[in-house]
């Protein structure tokens, strides 16, 4: 058993700092951290000649990999797109030498030397092999006791990073992946020798129960047949990282010789703290080995369960708001190892709202979990394997298997250690997956267990033997339909047209109860949103560690070549800003629906591989990107949210706009009683018409609170106006954006205006004559010349989407990321818009094409441009004009007539009508009639695009 670590309180200027869980007289230590001789073995020779031998010419500081040490192949191809590039490259053996003293005081001793995380590996004392070990996901640890006696010695070690391992975690699992952690060599974390007495504590593993308010411990004792007669255990719990003092009762077990097992019950009395995201009070029980021994394991009083469909912490029904991780660490390419970095994550996390953490293929290290048991974040680790699930594959078998034995042995203390998963969206073998998590269960009882995250894409709907279910859907495809699906947004590969939010009437009624109705499990939404951002260039300055970032450079300069580098800036705002909102749709259709366990984004922060995912509000550094503040992010994604339902979010005046208001409460606080105040605002923030409610509610989970009708009869313009939400005497509030029209008809248009559905001679005349033309081209005719319309920005990324579409013969998406406007254009007169895509837009968007501009100058710009992806690149627009031979053209690239029964699409017609009455449409781009036809006829240059594939599909 590994020795088993404590965090220790430092209470000064509120700093909590990491000590040695061990008791330097009966554990010392030789740390090995520094200066070690290095050699990459890149022809594979060094077993052969014996290397463990020899002296090496180079020398490496450890922790640290090849990478942060600037060794193996230094990187010169600067053409990947498809992640950020490692600036050194190595993948092989590299063997690493050291010499230690080992002092007087050790004879007799067993000592172990740790590497905290490594590759396999292979250890030489003196060039004596001491083993090997291929745990990845936890310690390496050697018993030296054979080959270390005091005086000098050399050690030796060669990790491996090659084909040391199964092969379908090369490629796949976050615990190799070159698209975020890297496949490095190296160690990294803890690096040190231990001496402790023969007779020591080998095993400590605590089962808390909040229920009992006790916690059990299953202690094992090594070499316990040389136990002195009359020894005595002593444990004692302290809480430690509360302002809460609670301490409890120090007790003594005689032990009995050569009995090494010991399970006993600890109570901590009425008093106890519990463990929570609400208050994650950590107990540290000293267990004292007298004259052998002494330990101190941090534990949290908790039961994480589930009832009736949902999560329970502590009896009380919780939510998930999840993000996934990936192990996105650019600057060192690999997992952090300290509890600092890990804080600083958690409470970012913690600052949009978040409760939970998804680590998809991988399991982090030890400081991830310490991290979480401080902050109160509830973890899913998971084995690191993404692929099928075969019985024949026994090496693979085996080597997850014995990976996931050591996770629960390692880390099943960790409070925040609530859920585990056998890898992301498996296929294969449900009987062996079945019986893993049978095994797993057996072995550690603290945790709930899942097959996997989103096994067989959901197909598979709900299986026997899963304590929850993390899934996008519950059950097969059917058809169009989105019944059974559990988030609101898929790739075209996926869904129909990407699912509900791209294909739904804009409205904040939609839920997925008729998915989870009936499964008897927790459902967890699976990596929720993926809603792709343009690049944030400006971020390139910060890539100064390990990872260099030329895929920003290339999509910048396939950016530049296409004549729109200076709107790079306003790309990334309008797709980001209008993500934002996607997410926040998407996060309140899940809080919405009853039952429902919680969600796991895709992301809050980058994703910067798989073809470069830019779908966070967050940097690949967990950095605002300016988007979204947290405290807006919080209106929606929080323990306690308000929330107001409606059919749609465009009305007219006439209209009575009505809604219900809802509360998804999963606080530890009782609102009932309370009042929920709503106050509808104009566009300059003065109030419309305001109210209040009572809250009544007794329970947690959903609750109607009421139904409202505000007044809009008065607003006679077109405007946007919000509708705010505030439970007074609290920070939770909500904000929703709504549109207010008149009740008008599409006004026909006067005989200076000409509107036209094709490019013909009574066209060309009118233009001719210098009248002013409204055009609205036939999207069939003009199919070669256009893209399709998409609501939402690209799903995940379009290269990666695109591939799978085509090879599985279904339409692709679109591709686009939403629209670029300027709010202040006079065409927008009668029709209030964002710079960005917003509800509004749905019905014009879902009927546009928008058309190929590529061959127009680098300055021109559409009225109404659509944001093309970082493959094709295209100047794209949906409404534009032109100076032609004498007239004035304003061309909209939308079949307004199939959507005009809703009123913001009137109104776009008419403000549009209006613009071209007025003085304001002077188009400054002359076309002739010849290059207008050649515009919308010739072919456009389509750069090739690569084919990336993905192991699900």
């Amino acid at each position: 058993m590994k020795p088993i670590r404590f965090i220790a309180l430092l209470i000064l200027s509120a700093l909590v700092s990491r000590a040695t869980a061990t008791d330097n007289a009966m554990r010392p230590r030789i740390d090995l951290q520094g200066m070690w001789q290095f050699e990459l073995d890149a022809q594979n020779k060094g077993l052969a000649e014996q290397w463990q031998l020899k002296p090496f010419s180079d020398a490496v500081t450890l922790p640290g990999t090849t990478d942060t040490n600037q060794k193996g192949v230094r990187n010169t191809s600067k053409n990947e797109t498809t992640h950020l590039s490692r600036v050194y490259k190595y993948v092989g053996k590299a063997w690493y030498k050291k010499e230690v003293t080992i002092p007087d005081d050790w004879r007799g001793k067993e000592i172990v030397l740790t590497l905290e995380r490594t590759k396999p590996s292979h250890v030489w004392i003196d060039g004596v092999s001491a083993g090997k070990n291929d745990n990845i996901s936890t310690p390496q640890v050697y018993d030296l006791s054979a080959l270390l006696s005091p005086g000098h010695h050399e050690i030796t070690v060669l990790v491996d990073n090659g084909e040391s391992v199964p092969r379908q975690l090369l490629s796949n699992s976050h615990a190799y992946t070159e698209s975020t952690q890297t496949n490095w060599n190296g160690i990294i974390g803890e690096l040190f020798l231990e001496a402790r007495n023969r007779v020591h504590l080998k095993s400590l593993q605590l089962y808390p129960s909040a229920a009992q308010k006790s916690v059990e411990l299953k202690i094992e004792i090594a070499h316990a047949d040389k136990l002195a007669d009359g020894t005595v255990l002593e444990l004692q719990a302290t809480a430690w990282n509360t302002s809460k003092k609670h301490r409890g009762k120090r007790i003594k077990l005689h032990l009995i010789q050569g009995q090494s097992e010991y399970t006993l019950q600890y109570p901590l009395g009425e008093k106890a703290l519990l463990w929570s995201e609400f208050s994650p009070a950590l107990y540290a029980m000293e267990i004292v080995l007298k004259g052998y021994d002494k330990q101190i394991v941090n534990f949290g009083l908790r039961d994480f369960k589930t009832l009736d469909g949902q999560f329970t912490i502590n009896g009380q029904t919780t939510f998930l708001r999840g993000k996934h991780d990936a192990c996105v660490f650019p600057l060192t390419a690999h997992t952090p190892m300290n509890v600092e970095e890990w804080r600083r994550y958690f409470q970012i996390c913690k600052s949009y709202g978040i409760n939970h953490c998804r680590f998809h293929s991988w399991c982090p290290p030890r400081a991830c979990f310490e991290a979480a048991d401080i902050e109160g974040i509830y973890l899913q680790p998971e084995l690191p394997f993404w692929g099928s699930l075969k019985r024949s594959e026994t090496y693979l078998v085996d080597f997850l298997r014995k990976e996931g034995a050591n996770i629960q042995q390692e880390y099943g203390n960790h409070a925040s250690f609530v859920m585990f998963a056998l890898g992301n969206e498996l296929s294969g073998d449900l009987d062996l997956m079945r019986e893993f998590t049978d095994s797993f269960r057996q072995m550690d009882s603290r945790h709930l267990y899942a097959f996997g995250s989103n096994n067989f894409l959901g197909t598979k709907g709900v299986v026997d033997g899963e304590d929850y279910l993390v899934t996008c859907k519950i059950g097969p495809r059917e058809g169009n339909s989105y019944r059974n699906h559990v988030r609101g947004s898929f790739s075209y590969a996926d869904a129909y047209e990407g699912g509900y939010i791209n294909n739904t009437y804009p409205n904040s009624q939609m839920t997925f109860n008729e998915a989870v109705a009936h499964c008897p499990v927790p459902v967890v939404s699976h990596e929720t949103g993926q809603f792709q951002v343009y690049p944030h260039y400006a971020e390139m300055e910060k890539y100064t560690g390990v990872l260099a970032p030329w895929n920003f450079e290339i999509f910048r300069n396939r950016l530049q070549e296409a004549g729109m580098l200076d709107q790079a800036d306003d790309f990334f705002k309008a797709s980001g800003r209008w993500a934002a909102q996607l997410y926040k749709a998407d996060i309140e259709m899940d809080l919405r629906t009853e039952k429902l366990g919680g969600f796991q984004l895709l992301d809050l922060q980058d994703y910067p591989g798989q073809g470069s995912a830019y779908v966070g509000m967050l940097d690949a550094f967990m950095d605002s990107k300016g988007l979204v503040s947290p405290e807006e992010w919080r209106e929606f994604c929080n323990d306690v949210v308000p929330l107001f339902i409606t059919e749609k979010f465009c009305w007219t005046n006439r209209e009575t706009l009505s809604g219900q208001l809802k509360i998804a409460d999963y606080s530890n606080r009782n609102l009932n009683g309370k009042t929920l105040r709503w106050t509808l605002k104009d566009n300059t923030g003065a109030p419309i018409d305001q109210g209040t409610l009572k809250i009544r509610t007794t329970g947690k989970g959903l609750s109607t609170i009421g139904v409202i009708t505000p007044h809009i009869a008065s607003i006679t313009r077109a405007q946007k106006v919000c509708l705010e939400l505030l439970i007074e005497g609290t920070d939770y509030k909500n904000h929703y954006a709504l549109w207010v029209y008149p009740d008008e008809e599409i006004q026909a248009p006067d005989e200076a205006i000409y509107i036209s559905k094709q490019l013909d001679e009574r066209m060309i005349n009118e233009l001719r004559k210098g009248n002013r033309v409204l055009w609205f081209p036939d999207s069939a005719t003009y199919a070669s010349q256009t893209v399709g319309g998409l609501f939402q920005t690209d799903y995940w990324n379009y290269r990666m989407f695109k591939s799978i579409c085509d090879r599985i013969g279904c339409p692709a998406s679109p591709g686009t990321l939403g629209l670029l406007t300027s709010p202040e254009h006079p065409l927008f007169t009668r029709f209030p818009t964002d710079s960005h895509t917003n509800w509004q837009w749905y019905s014009i968007i879902k009927q546009s094409y928008p058309l190929i501009l590529d061959r127009m100058p680098a300055a021109y710009r559409p009225i109404v441009q659509v944001i093309d992806n970082v493959e094709r690149n295209h100047k794209l627009g949906l409404i534009f004009e032109f100076n032609v031979e004498g007239g004035k053209l304003l061309i909209c690239m939308a079949n307004l007539d199939n959507v005009k029964d809703k009123p913001e699409v009137r109104s776009l017609y008419n403000s549009m009508i209006q613009y071209m009455k007025s003085s304001a449409f002077s188009p400054n781009t002359n076309l002739s009639i010849e290059a207008l036809t050649d515009l919308f006829t010739q072919e456009n240059d389509t750069e090739k695009i690569e084919i990336l594939d993905n192991i699900s599909y």
